[in-house]
């Protein structure tokens, strides 16, 4: 039978835990950079949906493109390593600096193919600067997203920090959900539905993910959004990344590693 059961599942978590783990530096930043370009590009796609359509819930159809791609190229994406690599610890597969270092790499490579993406995104997009952003809906919809992902929470000061922080632990309980669930089918199709539905999920309600927003407020920087750099990451970046971390470690990670694995029913 194509579906695995979770028990096996859990086991499949700690071995690919431990081998993203044992990755050298360069892997980890080549294979970061790539996931990051590839969730710019799948972004790009889901603002450009919603705009056409006028359903947000249909870019919410289309994004998990981008996650599909990832995961079936076994790429590095630093939210998915947060559930992964801390149980393979636990579980005594590696130590815990090779966890420090796969999410440092991870997260530097992640960061420089979002922002490459967004820069090559806005030269084509604006015909190296020619065109006026506020004239193109999908173009002003990205410069509305990138504030809203800033400067709302910096209106709200210390509640928009908590909220941030909040919205990404939700997001990242459904992506790393998105990851474990590639390990629930042996086909492709198999792995790409199963992965399909928490990603997709996510991104329609909006919550907040790292990775996307390494895309998606640079762009809208580079479009002309009213944001700086510290609002960038002093209101989203790092307690995003802080929210990322908590909700994929301790909500899929730790929670099923604790059901499931052997460690935990020996018999």
């Amino acid at each position: 039978m194509a579906y695995v059961k979770p028990e096996e599942i859990v086991e499949n978590m700690l071995q690919a835990g431990a081998k993203k783990a044992s990755l050298p530096v360069k892997q980890l930043l080549i294979r970061g950079f790539l996931a990051g370009a590839f969730l710019g590009y799948a972004t790009t796609l889901a603002i450009l949906t919603a705009t056409q359509t006028g359903w947000g819930i249909a870019g919410a159809l289309v994004f998990p493109v981008g996650f599909v791609m990832i995961v079936l190229l076994g790429l590095e994406l630093a939210t998915g390593n947060f559930a992964l690599i801390p149980i393979a610890v636990k579980d005594k597969r590696i130590p815990f600096n090779r966890l420090l270092v796969n999410w440092t790499w991870v997260l530097i490579g992640n960061l420089i193919g979002s922002v490459t993406y967004a820069y090559l995104y806005c030269v084509v997009a604006t015909k190296m600067g020619t065109i006026d952003p506020a004239t193109i809906p999908a173009l002003q919809r990205t410069i509305n997203i990138a504030e809203i992902k800033t400067l709302e929470y910096m209106k709200l000061g210390w509640d928009g920090t908590i909220t941030a922080f909040t919205s990404a632990v939700l997001c990242n309980w459904m992506v790393t959900l998105g990851a474990v669930m590639a390990f629930t089918s042996t086909t492709t199709m198999g792995k790409i539905a199963a992965m399909w539905l928490p990603i997709m999920t996510f991104f329609g309600l909006g919550y907040e993910h790292a990775i996307v927003n390494m895309f998606v407020i640079p762009a809208g920087m580079w479009l002309g959004a009213n944001i700086t750099f510290a609002d960038w990451w002093l209101w989203n970046g790092l307690p995003v990344i802080a929210g990322n971390l908590f909700g994929g470690m301790m909500f899929t990670g730790f929670m099923l590693y604790w059901a499931y694995s052997k460690a935990n029913h020996p018999s």
